[in-house]
C-alpha cells in the first residue's frame, strides 16, 4: 500500500505472530493508516524515510532470552517516536534497552486478568489504578527486570510487568494481546497509543483505500488486460467491481464452475453479473474436470492442491482464448494468506494452504492482481458498500474457494455433493426464516464420512451423518459457535432427515476457533 505524503501512519514491525494483522485492523478501525513490515526488512534509515508517527512491535513465537532472538533495528528507539511492544515486542524491547527476559514456570495462555497498579497515558481514561481487567495472554517467557526509565503499570499472575511504560521517552509495553477481542478494552488502549500518545488524527477511511487501490491497480496493470476469477462471493465480486472501476473494459470476469458450489449458485452468479454489472463475463463449466481430478482424493491438503492446480489450468486455457491477457485477478484476503504462510515471510506457522495463495506456477504467464490481499472480510464488506454493491451480496457469508470439497471429509462423489447441497440449502433456509442470517458470520453443513444406523417408518436405515456449523466472528481469525435454541436445531434436523434421503443423523458443532478452524478441512 501507499499513502499520501504527510498523512498519519503507523508502522507495525512483525515478529511472526498469528495476530499481527489484527493489530493493523484495530489501528485502521480508529482511522489511522498503518502497514506491516517484517522486523528485519527495513533499516533504520528506511523506517525514518517512511515517516511513521509511531511504531508497534508485534508478538511472535521466538524467545528474547538469548542474544540470537530477533530484535527490531536499534534506531527504532532513537528516533523520538512512540513505541509500543506487544507480548514478544515487550520482551524484545526490554532485552534491547537493558532489562532482563527469562523463561517462566508460570506460563499464561488464554484468558487472564491484570491488576492496574500505576498510571500511564496508555491506560488513561480506560483503566484506573486499583482496577482488575480481563486480557488475553499467550506467553512462556516474561520480563523479570525492567530497563532503566520504565515503571510498572499493571501486573498479572504470570507477568510482573503486564504493562510497563517509560513516559518520558513514550515507550510502552504490554505482555498481553490488546488486538484480540478477548481483551475487551484492547482497542481503546491501542487508540490511546495512536491518538493520544502519537497524535494521529484518525482521518483514514475506506474511501481513501478505494482511491489508493484504484491508482495502485492502474499503476500495476497499465494498458494490460486482466481476467478475474469470479466465484460470485463477496471477495471476488468486490475485487471485480474495484478492478473494473480502475481499468474498465481491460477486465474480463471468468466464472469457473468447479462443480463444488452450493445449490443454484452457478445460475445465481451468471444472472447477477450479466444483469447488474457492465462487466464482460465468461462462464466455463469445468465441473467434470475438477471432479475427475478429485476422484479418490481424501486428504484435505491434496484436495486443495488438486483444486488449485486445476483452477490454474482452466484459467490458463481461458486466458489463451481471450488473447492478450497479462494478469489474473483474485479476491485473496489476509486470513487466507496468514493461514497459508506468514504474510511477511516470517516464522508464522502454516495452518492450511489456500487455493489462491502462494503465487502462480512458472509455466503460467499471467501475473497476479490481488487488491484485497491486506483486508479482512469485514473491511471488504465496507469497501463493497463504498463501491455501491447491494447488501444482499455484500452481506453474504464467506464461502471457501475449494467449495464443498472441504465440507466433505474423505473422498468426494457426485452423490455426496448432491446430499450436502440439499442439506445445506435447508439449513440456510431455516436460518433466514428465523431472521438469524445477519447475526451469524458463517453457517454451513458438513457431510461426515461415517454412516449410522437409523429407523425410518418400520425399516432400518444405514445412511450418512451430517454436521451443522455456525459461528460468530468479527474477522475470521477467532470465532465462537452460535448458540441456537434447541428448538431451532431440532426443526432443522427434522427437515434434513425427512427431505434428504441418504442422511439419517444430524449433529451440531460447538467448537470455537481456536482450537478448531471454522471449516472442517
Amino acid at each position: 500500500m501507499t499513502v499520501a505524503p504527510g498523512a498519519d501512519r503507523v508502522l507495525i514491525l512483525d515478529f511472526g505472530s498469528q495476530f499481527t494483522q489484527l493489530i493493523a485492523r484495530r489501528v485502521r478501525e480508529s482511522g489511522v493508516y498503518c502497514e506491516i513490515h517484517p522486523y528485519n526488512r527495513m533499516s533504520g534509515a528506511e523506517i525514518a524515510a517512511w515517516r511513521p508517527r509511531a511504531i508497534i512491535l508485534s508478538g511472535g513465537p521466538a524467545s528474547a532470552t538469548t542474544a540470537e532472538g530477533p530484535r527490531p533495528p536499534q534506531p527504532v528507539y532513537e528516533m523520538g517516536l512512540p513505541v509500543l511492544g506487544i507480548c514478544y515486542g515487550q520482551q524484545a524491547m526490554a532485552a534491547q534497552l537493558g532489562g532482563l527476559v527469562e523463561p517462566s514456570d508460570h506460563r499464561e495462555f488464554g484468558r487472564a486478568f491484570v491488576e492496574v497498579t500505576g498510571k500511564s497515558a496508555l491506560v488513561d481514561g480506560v483503566w484506573q489504578k486499583g482496577e482488575r481487567h480481563q486480557v488475553w495472554m499467550s506467553h512462556g517467557d516474561r520480563v523479570t527486570r525492567l530497563p532503566k526509565g520504565f515503571e510498572v503499570v499493571a501486573v498479572s499472575e504470570g507477568a510482573p510487568f503486564a504493562i510497563a511504560a517509560d513516559e518520558a521517552r513514550r515507550f510502552y509495553s504490554v505482555m498481553f494481546h490488546p488486538e484480540v477481542v478477548h481483551t475487551p478494552d484492547g482497542a481503546k488502549l491501542l487508540r490511546n497509543f495512536t491518538h493520544k500518545i502519537a497524535g494521529c488524527c484518525g482521518d483514514w477511511t475506506m474511501a481513501t483505500f478505494r482511491a489508493q487501490a484504484v491508482q495502485r491497480i492502474r499503476d500495476q496493470v497499465g494498458k494490460g488486460r486482466v481476467i478475474c476469477g469470479l466465484s460470485g462471493g463477496v471477495d471476488s465480486s468486490v475485487a471485480a467491481v474495484l478492478i473494473h472501476e480502475a481499468i474498465g473494459a481491460q477486465l474480463t470476469a471468468v466464472f469457473i464452475d468447479h462443480g463444488l458450489l452450493r445449490q443454484g449458485e452457478a445460475d445465481e452468479v451468471v444472472r447477477l453479473f450479466r444483469d447488474h454489472y457492465n462487466i464482460p463475463l465468461i462462464h466455463r463449466d469445468a465441473s467434470a474436470m475438477f471432479l475427475g481430478q478429485l476422484d479418490g482424493v481424501s486428504d484435505p491438503e491434496a484436495k486443495r492442491k488438486a483444486i488449485g492446480a486445476t483452477f490454474i489450468d482452466v484459467f490458463d486455457q481461458e486466458a489463451a482464448k481471450i488473447g492478450g491477457a497479462e494478469f489474473l485477478a483474485q479476491g485473496t484476503l489476509y486470513p487466507d494468506v496468514i493461514e497459508s504462510v506468514s504474510f511477511t515471510g516470517g516464522p508464522s506457522v502454516t495452518i492450511k494452504s489456500h487455493h489462491n495463495v502462494g503465487g502462480l506456477p512458472e509455466r503460467m504467464k499471467l501475473k497476479l492482481v490481488e487488491p484485497l490481499r491486506e483486508l479482512f472480510k469485514d473491511e471488504v464488506r465496507v469497501l463493497g458498500r463504498e463501491l455501491g454493491l447491494p447488501d444482499s451480496l455484500v452481506g453474504r457469508h464467506p464461502f471457501p474457494g475449494p467449495g464443498l470439497a472441504i465440507r466433505i471429509p474423505g473422498a468426494i462423489t457426485s452423490d455426496k455433493l448432491d446430499l450436502l447441497r440439499r442439506a445445506d440449502a435447508i439449513y440456510l433456509d431455516e436460518i433466514r426464516k428465523a431472521g438469524l442470517y445477519d447475526a451469524i458470520w458463517q453457517a454451513f453443513a458438513v457431510l461426515l464420512p461415517v454412516r449410522t444406523v437409523g429407523v425410518m417408518g418400520d425399516g432400518r436405515t444405514y445412511d450418512f451423518a451430517c454436521a451443522l456449523r455456525a459461528v460468530t466472528s468479527t474477522d475470521g481469525m477467532t470465532a465462537d459457535y452460535y448458540p441456537f435454541p434447541h428448538e431451532f436445531l431440532g426443526r432443522v434436523a427434522t427437515r434434513i432427515i425427512n427431505e434428504v434421503r441418504g442422511i439419517n443423523r444430524v449433529t451440531y458443532d460447538i467448537t470455537s476457533k481456536p482450537p478448531g478452524t471454522i471449516e472442517w478441512e
